[in-house]
């Protein structure tokens, strides 16, 4: 597969052309909604089997090899050129399939309202196939330690009918925000904790969950030794069940790094207690802040470089958003909040407001300004098939078990066809 950017003047049918596949696939694959109008700067991934390279000023058959790790020899091959060849600048070059590192996905789908929609369904089942973890967000702590449990309708059927394996989330969420004194009641209170892993084990068994996944937040900074006593606690009962354990992070910089979100998460701890963590590298871009990307290259890089230095990497998930926010312009503080969308209705919006899409090399990520009916100005932060990418080149190159979305029914597919390209999907 390979991405390409609208440019110009581009059609469907040239680019097609240019690339030997069809028109109808690219439509299909991208789910592009209006083949017609497409938007400059719009990002589609090409679905070939692997990738075409135009040669540029400078180019040589052993420096196009080593850009995309494969022999020049079996390039020069493939491409049936001499091995000396002088490449001209516009040549087309064939580059095969790379090798896929074995990677672990995982995906959060959150039902809203006391049940599950059609649509969560379905985004479930596209997505099933191309994930190791399905996560239903969340079973709730009560302060009795009993569980407040999410509707699940058929998500436990689409896990098993694509050999996805069920993730149970357990949160300290208590009327739709983390609660510090529902992770103090529970983090302090051994008879409370047995109570609430005997309810989880229960819970586990009766639906088929086999990771049980802790998402405590916003805990008091004195509770961080007592979340680390209880995590080593519910491992041993976790693992006896034959179950994995895991973890949900704030994306910490340092191990001293002040503020609620961060204070009671335990790098180190966690890396030695738990099977693996999910990092949550994203919302530097959030509903209620100052308008940025959602997750900028440089930022996750130095939440993932530091969490490698308190664990390894295969036990690290990087966490990934499926979503933009549309801000309005200018922003001010405790003002509107940004508007959340998916990918695919960013393009669709720049689309309609007739404007391109721009792109941050040093952020990695897209964006677009457009002015709406009220004479309002917006600036809209998303992710498209380059940004993605950059996080799956981070991934490989750190070393790290796989990546987490947050979170299903936001539609992007272009994020699903690169996921299927980079890495083997690990199926437990």
């Amino acid at each position: 597969m390979q991405i390409h950017t609208i440019q110009a003047g581009q059609t469907l049918y040239g680019i097609a052309q240019a690339y030997g596949t069809t028109e109808e696939n690219i439509v299909a694959a991208n789910e592009i909604p209006d083949p017609g109008r497409l938007v400059i700067g719009q990002t589609i991934v090409i679905p070939i089997v692997g990738r075409f390279y135009w040669v540029q000023q400078g180019d040589s058959l052993w420096s196009i090899a080593q850009r995309y790790g494969i022999n020049y020899y079996s390039l020069a091959q493939i491409n049936q050129i001499p091995v000396e060849a002088i490449l001209p600048v516009g040549m087309r070059l064939y580059i095969p399939p790379l090798a896929r590192p074995v990677k672990e996905t995982n995906a959060y789908v959150e039902p809203m309202g006391g049940f599950v929609s059609e649509a969560l369904l379905d985004a479930s089942r596209r997505a099933a196939p191309h994930l190791t973890y399905l996560a239903p967000f969340s079973y709730e702590i009560e302060r009795d330690g009993t569980l407040r449990e999410p509707p699940l309708g058929e998500l436990p059927q689409i896990a098993a009918n694509h050999q996805a394996t069920l993730m149970m989330v357990v949160t300290n969420l208590e009327g739709g925000q983390f609660s510090d004194e529902v992770g103090a009641i529970i983090l302090n209170d051994q008879a409370l904790q047995d109570v609430l892993l005997t309810t989880i084990i229960e819970e586990a068994r009766r639906v088929g969950y086999s990771d049980i996944h802790f998402d405590l937040e916003f805990l008091r900074p004195e509770d961080r030794d007592a979340y680390n006593q209880f995590l080593r606690k519910a491992a041993d009962r976790i693992r006896a069940e034959g179950l994995l354990i895991s973890t949900a992070l704030a994306p910490k910089t340092r191990a001293d790094q002040p503020g609620p979100w961060y204070e009671a998460h335990d790098y180190r701890a966690h890396g030695e207690i738990v099977d693996f963590v999910v990092i949550m590298t994203y919302e530097w871009g959030y509903s209620g802040g100052p308008p940025m990307p959602v997750s900028p290259i440089g930022p996750v890089r130095e939440v993932l470089e530091y969490a490698l230095t308190e664990m390894p990497g295969e036990k690290i998930m990087m966490g990934q958003n499926l979503y933009g926010y549309d801000w309005t312009l200018p922003y001010v503080p405790g003002g509107e909040y940004a508007r959340a969308l998916s990918p695919q209705a960013a393009i669709e919006l720049a689309r309609d407001r007739n404007v391109s899409i721009e792109y941050d090399y040093v952020a990695q990520a897209p964006f677009f300004e457009y002015v709406d009916d009220e004479g309002n100005e917006h600036i809209v932060w998303f992710e498209d098939a380059r940004s993605i990418q950059a996080k799956f080149n981070l991934l490989k190159e750190l070393g790290l078990r796989g990546v987490s979305y947050w979170k299903l029914g936001l539609p992007f597919p272009q994020n699903w066809l690169l996921i299927e390209e980079n890495f083997q999907v690990r199926k437990l």
